[in-house]
């Protein structure tokens, strides 16, 4: 592409719009010179030149040669082929967007270089104080937006320019060779994926920077910052959640794209973790993360132990002897027909042999849990087994004892690590990462709790292992991850390291207050006339009646009954259209997710309070039917 753009960095300013227009204009006529040739781009500039210069002649008043312009130009679009006519609209469709775009960017570029940011917080807040607002009335205050400040780039060099204008044309070539009509309608799975794209690569860069300026500019004006899990802004979708009207969203489609959400929340909160695993490698700490960070070391001891524990008995099987094939002098063979029998009726024995281990480590002695001891950092709790296995990261209240049958994720991921370590040992990295206390007489205690959040908590969330349910294995609210990430912060803070604390660390929390564990909570619609099609199908399966058949005041008095009640109203033999199932369905899926992942429910062409009632109670009745299945409470509580 040199031959593009040598001559072009030389002549180009990159100043002003005209000039970015010329560059990104000269930069489409030679991608599609090389797609359809010289000979068309020459019609495709004489286009262009007849339909400027009738433009410009009708703008000027001289509306004769205007005329005489257009009719030359209609001659020419019609001798045109099909085909010819198609590729002369994408080179000025494709002409038009990127005008477009480099007129946003110099919008926004003059905006930025403003002297006086009359949209700033402190422009707006010096505002408010003149006003009369009082500091507190300040405080209280909810921010709207603001401009970020803008720091002018050097000019840039002969081989950055060559680079940068390599760079379009790269860009370019990819837009016109790419189909500019979609083939297949967007699913709203795609569509929700479209704007968590959004989240990712603006918003969750942008919301830390902006908060921090509210609050530097809040402390300024009223001596108080803006509380570390206190945030003006949240984020909300529709996507995935909007069915009044649209069939393809289904209870199946709002589940996906709020599970969907959650990955990618937890795959950027993973990647924040790693950036401060690197960068708080001090060693200070108080007392409460040392006594973390001691206990959760103490465990990983316990689990080397136990790995060169399993290490030997698996050597010392490879290395055993063999079993005797003959019976040793004068011994007698005992009779064994019945068991050897073809017709026995008694299964023959299998013994494993020597490369067999069990599955569930927690059987035997190394399972065994007599509880050793509980040490309780404020809600941030670490509770230990016998063998020092860590048992819950949170509220210790709400630790949950696994079925002897049953694994739960924690157990099973674990077992997979166990296994592996066991075969490659540790990783060269995760050696040099976190130094076991044997190797060095400090240790760093935020690399440790971090990593200990990481590995136990957020990656099991992504592991797609089938097991039961368990509180104790993840976090399930964003206050559940925000205790570990205050502790630290409390500990930096603490230890006079508090512009640590207040970078990259701060922006975690601000953002953990901000998206929460889905990144935007999903709103559901439905219109209100689906939910009394539903309730006329329980009732008549209950011999109640027709529900859309009573007047306001009997459905009032049926609604406010079987709220106040404790029985769930719709039995689980009923048979319902697949309209109305669906209906049910998304109830279900609501309460599944909880209040954690979901915003509002909206009802559309709602004309009564009975309308609003339904709901609460159709939401009621799923979550009871849904905890029963669980057998805990739904999230959100009931």
């Amino acid at each position: 592409m040199t031959d593009i753009t040598d001559d072009i960095a030389e002549e180009i300013s990159f100043q002003g719009f005209e000039d970015d227009c010329r560059l990104l204009g000269s930069l489409l006529n030679d991608v599609f010179q090389k797609e359809v040739g010289t000979q068309f781009m020459v019609k495709v500039e004489r286009t262009r030149v007849l339909a400027q210069s009738a433009c410009n002649m009708r703008a000027a008043g001289i509306e004769d040669t205007a005329e005489l312009l257009e009719k030359q130009l209609a001659a020419e679009l019609s001798k045109m082929t099909l085909e010819e006519a198609l590729s002369l609209a994408r080179v000025f469709s494709h002409y038009l967007n990127l005008t477009g775009i480099a007129e946003t960017h110099h919008r926004v570029t003059k905006a930025k270089s403003l002297t006086n940011l009359s949209k700033s917080c402190d422009d707006t807040f010096n505002k408010l104080m003149q006003a009369g607002v009082s500091p507190d009335e300040l405080y209280d205050a909810v921010c709207k937006q603001h401009l970020l400040e803008y720091n002018d780039r050097p000019d840039l060099g002969h081989e950055d320019r060559e680079m940068l204008i390599e760079d379009l044309v790269r860009e370019i070539t990819s837009i016109c060779q790419t189909d500019e009509i979609k083939r297949h309608k967007p699913t709203p799975v795609d569509e929700a994926r479209a704007g968590l794209n959004i989240v990712e690569q603006s918003l969750w860069r942008a919301v830390p920077h902006y908060v921090r300026r509210v609050s530097n500019a809040l402390k300024k004006h009223t001596g108080r910052p803006l509380p570390l899990t206190c945030t003006p802004i949240k984020f909300g979708s529709w996507m995935g959640g909007d069915r009044d009207g649209n069939p393809n969203v289904t209870a199946k489609v709002t589940r996906d794209v709020s599970l969907l959400s959650r990955w990618m929340a937890i795959e950027l909160y993973i990647r924040e973790i790693d950036n401060l695993r690197f960068e708080l490698s001090m060693i200070q700490c108080n007392d409460h993360l040392s006594t973390l960070a001691h206990e959760i070391l103490e465990k990983e001891k316990s689990s080397e132990n136990q790995h060169e524990n399993w290490n030997q008995l698996k050597h010392h099987s490879h290395h055993a002897p063999p079993f005797p094939t003959q019976l040793p002098a004068g011994a007698d063979l005992p009779s064994c027909t019945e068991c050897n029998n073809v017709e026995s009726r008694y299964p023959p024995l299998d013994v494993p042999g020597s490369d067999f281990m069990p599955l569930n480590r927690q059987d035997g002695q190394t399972s065994s849990r007599v509880e050793g001891s509980t040490s309780s950092i404020g809600k941030l709790s670490i509770k230990t087994t016998g063998n020092g296995n860590v048992s819950n990261l949170g509220n210790a209240q709400s630790a949950v004892t696994p079925k002897a049958i049953s694994f739960s994720s924690s157990q099973l991921l674990a077992q997979r690590k166990l296994f592996a370590e066991s075969q490659i040992g540790r990783t060269s990295f995760q050696r040099l990462l976190e130094p076991s206390s044997s190797q060095q007489p400090g240790i760093a205690p935020y690399r440790v709790v971090l990593g200990f959040v990481k590995e136990m908590r957020l990656e099991l969330l992504l592991e797609d292992l089938p097991c039961e349910y368990d509180p104790c294995d993840y976090f399930e609210t964003s206050d559940q991850l925000l205790e570990p990430l205050l502790l630290c912060y409390d500990s930096l803070q603490s230890c006079g390291s508090g512009i640590l604390a207040d970078g990259r660390l701060g922006d975690l929390i601000r953002r953990v207050a901000t998206f929460g564990m889905v990144l935007m909570k999903l709103d559901l619609r439905q219109e209100s006339g689906r939910h009394s099609e539903t309730l006329d199908a329980i009732t008549r399966y209950l011999d109640m009646g027709t529900y859309s058949e009573w007047n306001e005041d009997k459905k009032l008095e049926f609604l406010t009954r079987e709220l106040k009640g404790k029985r769930p109203l719709v039995p689980s033999t009923i048979e319902v259209c697949p309209d109305l199932k669906e209906v049910l369905d998304t109830f279900k899926v609501a309460a599944e997710l909880g209040s954690d992942s979901l915003g509002a429910y909206v009802i559309s062409m709602a004309s009564h309070a009975s309308d609003v009632l339904a709901v609460e109670l159709l939401q009621k009745d799923a979550r009871l039917s849904v905890a029963g299945e669980l057998g805990r409470a739904c999230p959100g509580g009931t």
